[in-house]
This record gives C-alpha cells, sequence and structure tokens, in this order.
C-alpha cells in the first residue's frame, strides 16, 4: 500500500507539471494590456516579433514577446503593470568567458551544447541557460554569471 501511495503522489506531481507548463498560450498583440503593450513597443524596436503569449506563474499573469534581433533570439517577459520580469537573450558560446563556458560544459557531462542563453531580472545578470542534447534526448542546463553551480534554478 505505502509504495501505491508514493507512485501515486509521484503520478500526481508529474500530472501537476504537465497541467503547470500546459498554462502558457498563445495570444494576440491586441490581447495585450496597455502597459505591456507600451513595454513591447519600445524594447521591439529593430527586432522581429515571432509572437505572444501569456502564462499563469505564482498567482501572477506574466505576458512574453518572442522576438529576434539582428539574428538572435530574446523572449521579454513582463507583468500586467508593463514592468520587466526577465530577459532571456541567445548569446555565442564563443562570447562566453572560460569559466561560464567550462561550467556549462561540466553541467552538460557528454551532452552537446545547442543553445545559450543569458537570464537577465530586475536588470541583473542572474544566470547562463544552455539547451543541451544528449544522446537525442534534450535538456536544460544553467551556471551563474560567473560560471559556478547554482544554489537553485533561475
Amino acid at each position: 500500500m505505502e509504495t501505491n501511495y508514493l507512485i501515486a503522489i509521484a503520478a500526481s506531481g508529474f500530472l501537476l507539471v504537465g497541467a503547470a507548463s500546459a498554462q502558457e498560450k498563445k495570444i494576440k498583440r491586441s490581447d495585450l494590456p496597455p502597459a505591456v503593450e507600451k513595454t513591447v513597443a519600445a524594447q521591439s524596436a529593430g527586432a522581429t516579433i515571432r509572437g505572444f503569449s501569456a502564462e499563469k506563474e505564482k498567482g501572477q499573469t506574466l505576458f512574453e514577446v518572442a522576438m529576434t534581433v539582428n539574428g538572435h533570439s530574446k523572449d521579454i517577459s513582463m507583468a500586467a503593470d508593463g514592468s520587466i520580469v526577465e530577459i532571456e537573450e541567445q548569446v555565442a558560446l564563443d562570447s562566453l568567458s572560460p569559466e561560464v563556458k567550462a561550467g556549462l560544459q561540466a553541467k552538460a557531462g557528454k551532452g552537446k551544447i545547442l543553445k545559450v542563453e543569458s537570464l537577465t531580472k530586475k536588470d541583473k545578470l542572474v544566470a547562463y541557460e544552455a539547451r543541451v542534447v544528449t544522446n537525442g534526448k534534450k535538456s536544460e542546463v544553467q551556471v551563474g554569471p560567473d560560471g559556478k553551480p547554482l544554489d537553485h534554478e533561475e
């Protein structure tokens, strides 16, 4: 009985995780609150907008604009008041410090790093995130701005 109970918890935890990510939904620019639209207009100058989405996170609705700027991806998450919560911006692996490259590769193990993004919150670089493929399976790894492991994922 106890084992079945633990499996049920693991299964429901998995379902909750699936449901949490399913809350992100594609929206139109016309669906953005006015304050978010103003931030999008300012932040997207010279960029190609790929789309918009809205997602509930910790009880707060966040709006995201996905853009391409000078050939690389840049995604900006904003609160309903237009304030920027997070910026994920693609960076070239070659442009990273040796410490950050080494930290990402150590976390990636035998995996191949496909794409690296800088994560900025409150105008401060908080982490680098790499998309990794290992034996055909994709995952993400993060390190701090200094290349060292993080206490918690950003």
